[in-house]
């Protein structure tokens, strides 16, 4: 998954010959799972057509305040684009459409819009190489980025007038990969590595069961997908669980036992700059597991049990300059027994859930959730969505680690 995914792309098309790109471009983002909407200035339709890109981007084509021709029309609200975009990309942007964006001049619907977004704008210059080359569009260029806006470089080549030089407008996979790539840069957790565990573990009894417990692991996936979202490398380490991700950030590495689980932790967690441990890891398994299946002899069945490693507490012991965050899921005296938790295992934060709380433990989509640090400051969040509350938990980890 692209760090585009479910984003609002606006894409401006302006009148140069590098619009007929345009579709190509329409087309990646779409793949990179973004939502796309056009405006095109009047004259780029006579580069691609409307039916193009609104076929592409399976949205309706913006281009004039209202239609002449159809008095029903309604009004293109440029505010209203504006502000659906999270991202406004002007591509290809002609020297004419750029001097106009860097003097204010508001003559058709995508200046208009340019001029009330609220997003960051990106623009792809696209002209001939003495164009290009002139002072006063690098007087422009420069203005525009002193503004705020992001240049996608020019590439050199072949232009559409015969000469070769700087002008042509950075290819569509270009574009694309430049936006990712500057979103990355941006995101308070770019470059840093973070390792999860999480849903239950498994402990074979015999070839057919095996002792388990509720956990469906989609704490540990939400908060997976925030880090990728945040822009780290994750790795999650999971047990048995429908949950899934295809995140591009995102290596899934699959396990079954609380063995299997603290193996594949240790061997990933010298490389890790941040670890959550919200795994319901079975603290004791089957002492010994039968080769075939036990059979029904008697009303009670016996099973010595032998505890399991502490994966938590060995990291714990482990740890250099890690940020290691545990999860405390308690029935009673919960702050007490959270911090305990912190203090013995040697954690910097922890996520404390209490099964007295309505919407919050296993298998709901919601969570309610304490979380205390070193000094024992508490923070009480309120029940919200899992995905709202592993945000929660970034955002307090950001703020420990950037203090």
């Amino acid at each position: 998954m692209s760090v585009l995914s479910g984003k609002n792309v606006l894409i401006g098309v302006t009148a140069g010959i590098a619009a007929y790109k345009t579709a190509h471009l329409v087309r990646l983002f779409i793949k990179a799972g973004a939502k796309v909407q056009v405006i095109m200035t009047p004259a780029s339709k006579d580069f691609v057509t409307p039916l193009t890109l609104s076929t592409l981007s399976k949205n309706p084509v913006h281009s004039t305040f209202y239609s002449k021709e159809d008095e029903n029309e309604l009004w293109n609200n440029h505010v209203e684009l504006g502000l659906w975009a999270d991202l406004f990309v002007v591509a290809p942007a002609t020297a004419n459409t750029l001097s106009k964006m860097a003097n204010g001049t508001c003559d058709n619907l995508l200046l208009a819009t340019y001029l009330s977004a609220k997003s960051k704008v990106y623009f792809a210059p696209a002209m001939d190489l003495d164009m290009y080359k002139h002072p006063s569009t690098k007087n422009t260029l420069e203005k525009l980025q002193e503004f705020g806006n992001v240049m996608i470089p020019v590439e050199s080549g072949e232009l559409a007038s015969g000469l070769v030089g700087e002008g042509r407008m950075a290819e569509p996979p270009t574009i694309v990969s430049f936006i990712e790539q500057d979103i990355l840069n941006s995101l308070p957790l770019n470059g840093k590595r973070v390792l999860i565990t999480a849903g239950p573990t498994y402990e074979a009894i015999d070839p057919v069961r095996f002792i388990g417990n509720h956990s469906s692991g989609k704490m540990g996936f939400e908060l997976a997908k925030c880090a990728a979202n945040l822009g780290a490398r994750v790795t999650i380490v999971t047990g048995p669980t429908h949950e899934r991700t295809d995140h591009a950030l995102i290596e899934v590495i699959n396990v079954m036992s609380a063995q299997d689980m603290y193996d594949a932790t240790i061997k990933c967690f010298d490389k890790a700059d941040i670890m959550i441990a919200a795994a319901a890891v079975a603290d004791y398994r089957p002492a010994k597991i039968e080769d075939q299946k036990i059979k029904k002899k008697s009303d009670k069945m016996l099973i010595e049990m032998t505890k399991t490693k502490d994966i938590l507490a060995s990291m714990g012991k482990l740890k250099k300059a890690q940020f290691l965050v545990g999860f405390a899921l308690e029935t009673t005296n919960e702050v007490e027994n959270a911090i305990s938790k912190l203090e013995r295992k040697n954690l910097d934060l922890i996520v404390l859930n209490s099964l007295q709380d309505k919407g919050a433990g296993f298998k709901n989509v919601t969570n309610k959730v304490t979380i205390i640090d070193t000094s024992k400051e508490q923070k009480e969040f309120p029940l919200k969505t899992k995905t709202e509350v592993a945000l929660d938990i970034f955002n307090e980890i950001i703020r420990r680690i950037h203090a």
